[in-house]
């Protein structure tokens, strides 16, 4: 997977549209926004991630002689456009948002300043990286939520959409939250924890369960962690559990990282029974931990039943984000540049339906915070060159229900520009951060949202709202494009 290369994982129409440009001898300079419209998962927020995958994807950016001979097989393409191919590497700049961050709708996550025909290609590819992982990293930080400090690990590769998906899915699982995943190659490509315990086959390729359990544990006396519901949970496997802990005790062995795994059965009803069995027997800080189809919803009723489990193996309804197969993510074209003003001119999207039409300009997000609380008040998309003083009042507005306004008193706040440089003139500028201190960075991202925000259900709404001055240019696009269909 380090080695493919991703030039032709584009969308054939990005490629056609790459000619006309080239055709028409387009070389003008214009802005994309990659950003998306609703939350995933019925979530008051997303994490975006993906970003180092972006990145090398731009960096290994090449037409090799494959893929120009492929493309001239297509029979569609011009002999002059495929001889520049040969030449072809991106020059332009890219601003995003870090990876791990917590995001809203309507936010550019990647902005590209770039060529036109340069910034059209990359559009397919950036969308595919920045979707999954985006999609699996918030589902991921919902379901360690629910597990109110529990750990959480990804176990989903087998029944992940192929091996990216398991790859990458698990990486982004880790950022959202994930103390680790079962995923040998995600672990050594990322350098990630990697854990796991034993199949239900171990059990039934021996003579008896006793037997199996006492030979895992000869194996792993530093990580024994005993799948105890193959036959019958409470009436075989924790007795025979608690059996093989006892012997390992009387044989001085330090029981340490030991526990059961529960994999059927109502697990709110057993994991309080056999945690009952271990404290009797003398292993109260035997670890009780659970798979089986969780979501965030089920952990988050285990949890409210009193369930004795502190460790939640989650697999398909994560790694696949089962609910919301989809993040939704979008690539808009917000400006061209005008060589005699000198100035980006903004472009702007319309639409029937108000939600898909697209903010103008050349942008960033300010991310205004509480000063006292650290917690986020509101996002404010606003213009490139704008600056704010933070020592004055400041009012923003709903860009839809504009008579909604809050006025955020002067010294109570704190603005933090959301878009970093990440290439300038098709170099990169930004190092990746490793993958565990991203989800460090993460955790340190979801506390500053109110707890209001990280609900399940019917989360509160962060507020999205636009500048003055950006509203002023989007009310007075939409105004001109109003008179030209009425004069049509």
């Amino acid at each position: 997977m380090s080695t493919l290369n991703l030039t032709l994982l584009t969308d054939l129409y990005e490629l056609t549209m790459m000619q006309g440009y080239f055709e028409s001898h387009s070389s003008e300079v214009v802005i994309f926004d990659a950003f998306y419209r609703n939350n995933p998962c019925g979530n008051g927020y997303a994490i975006t991630a993906g970003l180092e995958q972006v990145i090398d994807y731009i960096k290994n950016l090449h037409f090799s002689d494959e893929d120009i001979s492929y493309l001239d097989s297509l029979g569609i393409f011009h002999k002059d456009f495929l001889d520049y191919l040969r030449n072809f590497q991106f020059t332009g700049d890219i601003y995003a948002v870090p990876e791990g961050s917590v995001v809203f709708p309507r936010e550019p996550l990647i902005k590209v300043i770039a060529p036109i025909m340069q910034a059209q290609l990359v559009e397919t590819a950036i969308l595919t990286i920045l979707n999954h992982q985006s999609l699996i990293a918030t589902k991921a930080a919902r379901v360690v939520h629910a597990a109110r400090g529990d750990g959480i690990m990804e176990f989903g590769l087998r029944r992940a959409q192929g091996p990216d998906a398991g790859v990458y899915g698990a990486r982004a699982a880790v950022i959202g939250g994930c103390i680790g995943t079962s995923n040998v190659l995600t672990g050594q490509l990322f350098d990630v924890p990697v854990k796991g315990t034993h199949a239900h086959s171990w059990i039934m390729s021996f003579p008896d369960e006793y037997t199996a359990f006492k030979t895992y544990s000869e194996l792993y006396p530093n990580a024994c962690t005993l799948l105890v519901d193959t036959y019958d949970t409470l009436r075989s496997g924790v007795p025979n559990a608690i059996r093989v802990f006892r012997e390992m005790r009387e044989s001085g062995i330090e029981l340490k990282n030991y526990g059961i795994r529960l994999d059927s059965g109502d697990l709110a009803y057993i994991s309080k029974k056999a945690r009952r069995m271990l404290d009797a027997a003398g292993f109260p800080d035997a670890v009780i931990s659970a798979s089986s189809d969780l979501d965030e919803y089920l952990i988050d009723s285990l949890k409210t039943q009193g369930a004795a489990i502190t460790s939640w193996g989650v697999g398909t309804n994560l790694i696949t984000s089962k609910d919301c197969p989809a993040f939704g993510g979008v690539y808009k074209l917000a400006a061209i540049y005008n060589e005699e003003t000198g100035e980006f001119m903004p472009k702007i999207k319309l639409s029937e339906n108000t939600e898909k039409i697209t903010n103008p300009g050349n942008k960033t997000i300010l991310r205004i915070y509480d000063k006292e609380t650290g917690k986020i008040r509101a996002d404010l998309i606003c213009l490139a060159d704008e600056t704010f003083d933070e020592s004055k009042d400041m009012i923003i507005f709903d860009p839809l229900e504009t008579w909604k306004k809050t006025k955020i008193k002067g010294g109570t706040y704190k603005l933090r520009e959301m878009l970093v440089p990440v290439f300038l003139k098709g170099e990169c500028v930004y190092t990746s951060p490793a993958v565990m201190d991203i989800r460090e960075y993460c955790s340190r991202e979801k506390d500053t949202l109110w707890d209001e925000t990280k609900r399940l259900a019917n989360p509160h709404e962060v507020y999205v709202d636009l500048s003055d001055r950006l509203f002023r240019i989007k009310s007075e696009l939409l105004e001109q494009m109003g008179r030209e269909a009425l004069s049509l």
